[in-house]
């Protein structure tokens, strides 16, 4: 059996203690993107799991896409992220 090698950690462990991996990530051919995958993309890159550079090759976002999440997460949570509480949390 053989392991490949990828560039960074194989996981990195959040503040409230659980593990994240790379097999925790979205599969690549993403495009329902619902609250929870974004979060843990967010986290993903805020932790150094991935770097935010491969997040947005790998995902095909927009650095002002990505950014809009950072911010909700860090302003609000993950509930920010979610399409129907786009108003409640707008930054005006």
């Amino acid at each position: 059996m053989y392991i490949k090698r990828v560039p960074g950690p194989r996981h990195v462990t959040l503040p409230d203690g659980t593990i994240l991996t790379r097999a925790d990530l979205p599969p690549l051919d993403t495009r329902r993107w619902v609250a929870r995958r974004k979060a843990v993309v967010v986290q993903a890159v805020t932790h150094g799991l991935i770097a935010r550079d491969e997040a947005l090759e790998r995902y095909a976002l927009t650095d002002e896409e990505f950014s809009h999440w950072e911010n909700a997460v860090r302003s609000h949570g993950e509930a920010a992220l979610r399409v129907t509480k786009i108003q409640r949390y707008r930054q005006f």
